[in-house]
């Protein structure tokens, strides 16, 4: 059924076409949104150990370094929310508006954690503060996604899509990465050693507030998707009425109910594929191969470059090749290459090699997710577009984000860690595999 409505849009619906403005203007602020986003989450991970001694002290090492996953992981259940929120608010009225309300939202709010009193401070007040803060986040977060994941490749021709959902899903990763290691390496080496855990937490924080500015300044350039000002123009005209969507949230968890599943056998992967690699690597390299401040930072800025180049790769391949062969490719090299590339490195002792297989996790953990953007918008008709991509999105990347939690909680002590790492690997790309496995092509859907 779904299926069918789908086709009965496109049929009826022009091609908006975007100009070249429009569509700069699109992948600088779906580009930057999202990778602003991800700074926030990468500047959590840089001072995990201080927060964790911060806000959830405690004498063992492990439930300490828990307990700061776990906050973020419920950031990550509260973004469904904020995609179900601000998307339905995309899809009614424009994907600018709601992005620069969310955009906003999140530096703001990254922003005032710099402010937060501790656990030393206030008692487990200073605990419940933070985790209020992390839930209200989320949901600023949940709707960057909705609208940053749909106005970029929503304006590019379509021989640019594969590459597009790369850009911004990859390459905003690995800028906010990029971001957040440039900030951790300059904050760390004003404020060294025990200033970092007085003030140096507190300024990495405060940087927030130069995404929602950045946002801000590029938003004033932004038109509106060409494909949603098309929609409605026909609705104006009331020719294709029927289709446009009153309640984007009850369409897609009815009509779209086993598209929406099937979509989230894949995001999970993908999100596991991100979380459990580029995302763990700064605790890994800590507490497994012990890394100095100064060659960690070396080698998250290198990972970071290696994301947006694995991302654009794997990416423009699903152009070439199409969305289902390109995840079943990506989910059997990775049920392979990510167990053996994390034993690896977990037994590595010199820097160059520290080096080589830090990148080969970060490349084939990323790859994963690269064609999964695009795909999310060509599972739906652009009514729905924004509600049913930031969901998929949010939901499949909440499970995603909760594992390094479940790593860690599983593996018992710091030392089981690779061998947790493998594990939970091997299920969740089979996981994968099988969902790749029952969808059809989407390619050249997105109409």
């Amino acid at each position: 059924m779904s299926n069918s409505i789908h086709s009965e849009v496109v049929a009826n619906v022009p091609i908006q076409k975007g100009n070249n403005r429009q569509l700069v203007s699109a992948t600088m602020a779906s580009l930057l949104g999202w990778s602003f986003d991800l700074y926030d989450l990468f500047i959590l991970l840089y001072v995990t150990p201080t927060i964790g001694s911060l806000f959830f002290p405690s004498s063992n090492p492990t439930l300490s370094l828990a307990a700061v996953y776990a906050s973020f992981a419920v950031t990550l259940l509260m973004r469904p929310l904020g995609s179900a929120i601000f998307g339905s608010y995309a899809d009614k009225n424009g994907r600018k508006k709601a992005m620069t309300v969310a955009i906003v939202g999140v530096g703001v709010s990254t922003a005032v954690f710099g402010l937060l009193p501790t656990v030393p401070q206030i008692g487990v007040f200073a605990t419940i503060i933070f985790l209020v803060l992390r839930l209200c986040q989320g949901i600023f977060v949940g709707g960057v996604v909705a609208s940053s994941h749909t106005i970029g490749t929503e304006s590019a021709p379509p021989k640019l899509r594969g590459l597009m959902s790369g850009l911004i899903g990859g390459g905003g990763a690995g800028l906010g990465a990029l971001f957040a290691s440039i900030a951790f390496t300059v904050v760390s080496s004003f404020f060294p050693g025990e200033a970092f855990s007085e003030w140096g937490w507190r300024v990495m924080f405060f940087t927030g507030i130069l995404g929602a500015i950045a946002g801000l300044f590029v938003f004033r350039t932004l038109d509106e998707s060409p494909l949603w000002k098309g929609l409605q123009e026909e609705k104006k005209g009331k020719a294709v009425s029927h289709t446009i969507e009153q309640k984007p949230v009850k369409t897609l968890f009815t009509t779209y109910s086993k598209v929406l599943l099937v979509n989230l056998m894949i995001v999970i992967g993908g999100g596991t594929g991100y979380y459990l690699t580029a995302g763990f690597i700064p605790t890994f390299l800590t507490i497994i191969n012990d890394v100095s401040p100064g060659t960690k930072s070396g080698i998250l800025i290198a990972s970071s470059v290696v994301t947006i180049i694995s991302a654009l790769l794997v990416g423009h391949l699903s152009e070439i090749i199409g969305r289902k062969k390109t995840f079943l490719a990506i989910g059997v090299v990775n049920i392979i290459g990510l167990p053996f590339f994390y034993l690896s490195l977990a037994d590595a002792a010199t820097t160059p090699s520290i080096y080589f297989y830090t990148m080969c996790v970060v490349f084939l953990g990323n790859a994963a997710y690269a064609p999964v953007l695009i795909f999310l918008n060509e599972r739906f008709p652009t009514s729905i577009r924004s509600t049913g991509t930031g969901i998929s999105w949010n939901m499949g990347f909440a499970v995603g984000g909760m594992m390094p939690t479940f790593v860690t909680l599983a593996s018992g002590s710091v030392k089981n860690i690779p061998h947790t790492l493998m594990y939970f690997f091997i299920g969740i790309f089979l996981l994968y595999l099988i969902g790749s496995a029952v969808i059809k092509e989407t390619k050249g859907n997105l109409n």
